[in-house]
């Protein structure tokens, strides 16, 4: 039997770089090698891409999926690599678990998208929209979505006019809010001000991550989770929240401290319940979504739902509440989750072969019955 060979992509130019490689190292060891040859490729934090070969075993600890940078230039590593990688005999399918900047913002899959391959997960409109908190919140806000008042800080506006932009939040927003870095996941640079001596701190930490802040009003609720998987049909889990959580999740207490207690199903009645679900529909097709996505919502104690933020690839260890969500739900194991995605990436691949890039032959009449190649080089 020829086995598809699965191209696991991970690491990245991002402050989510240690994350990527816990989950790639899950990711790896869960597909099943009957049905697929694994073939890991470290980007290193530099942007030089490493393919580390196919791999038979399992990966034991992170540190094997780290390669030392060598001297080449990123251009060159990712030329050696490709050609390394594809082929007109084998059937590949790219699995990207890189979060945050350079892989979860669409410029991966743009470059997955010219390549014509089969990638797992959202497409470039997705995961850019999704990525940006800005533009999200637009987005959800044109879908009538109710959301968390919020306002916008560019760095060069924050160089310039300091106390305008203080001013601002504190007129339209108050105290307490959040500030955030508008491309960035995994609570990385996310600060909780109750007050003015935190608000100068937090924003010149969020402005070390990115060039655009966004600044939320706080809502007081419980953070309740839907994960969505799927393409065309999409599906929605049972919802999720954790058990007595800190004001926030930061990134230790994500990552490092282990301290979360899920608890699954949410404690939330049938009619909000059924409310989350069609909201996160909602918000994954207004978004072009494919694959997976997590919608985190805020249940207030009158049982008000606001969305809070879409994550087009959420955290997916095996322990992660994506693949625990979608377990408790149906049962689903994490390599069968795994292979789900594989083939809702071969699915909607094979879909987009049958987009014509080419003009009908008849759609040219008037123009002299040229072909299409001459007109184009003319121009209309």
């Amino acid at each position: 039997m020829n086995r598809t060979r699965v191209i696991v992509i991970y690491g990245g130019r991002s402050a989510e770089h240690e994350v990527s490689l816990k989950t790639a190292m899950m990711v790896i060891n869960a597909i099943d090698r009957e049905f697929y040859e694994v073939v890991p490729v470290y980007i290193a934090p530099s942007g030089i891409w490493h393919s580390l070969g196919a791999v038979c075993g399992t990966i034991a600890s992170i540190e094997e999926l780290r390669v030392t940078t060598s001297g080449r230039s990123i251009a060159a590593s990712i030329s050696e690599a490709l050609r390394s990688l594809f082929d007109r005999t084998t059937r590949t399918v790219v699995f990207p678990v890189i979060h945050g900047t350079h892989g979860e913002d669409g410029t991966l899959q743009g470059m997955l998208e010219l390549l014509n391959v089969p990638y797992v997960g959202n497409g470039v409109l997705a995961s850019a929209a999704g990525m940006d908190k800005e533009m999200t919140k637009r987005v959800m806000a044109s879908e009538g979505i109710r959301q968390a008042a919020y306002t916008v800080i560019r760095l060069h506006e924050w160089e310039k006019q300091p106390a305008a932009c203080t001013a601002r939040v504190e007129e339209t927003i108050g105290y307490p809010c959040y500030v955030k870095p508008a491309n960035l996941g995994s609570s990385i640079g996310i600060h909780r001000c109750a007050s003015r001596e935190e608000w100068f701190d937090a924003v010149e930490d969020a402005f070390r991550y990115d060039g655009k802040i966004v600044v939320e009003e706080e809502i007081r609720g419980r953070e309740v989770q839907i994960a969505v998987l799927g393409n065309d049909e999409p599906e929605c889990s049972v919802p999720g929240e954790f058990e007595r959580p800190p004001v926030f999740f930061d990134y230790a207490q994500k990552y490092l401290h282990g301290a979360q207690v899920q608890r699954i199903p949410a404690r939330v009645s049938p009619a909000v319940c059924e409310e989350l679900k069609q909201t996160a529909i909602r918000a994954f097709r207004a978004l072009n979504g494919s694959g997976l996505m997590r919608v985190d919502f805020f249940v207030t104690e009158q049982d008000e739902v606001y969305l809070n933020e879409v994550n087009t690839f959420p955290g997916f260890t095996q322990n992660s509440m994506f693949p625990v969500l979608w377990n408790r739900t149906s049962g689903l194991t994490y390599p069968e989750l795994i292979n789900r995605l594989i083939r809702c990436a071969l699915e909607k691949h094979v879909r987009k072969q049958s987009i014509r890039y080419e003009l009908p032959a008849a759609s040219l009449q008037g123009h002299g019955g040229e072909s299409p190649a001459s007109v184009a080089e003319k121009g209309w």
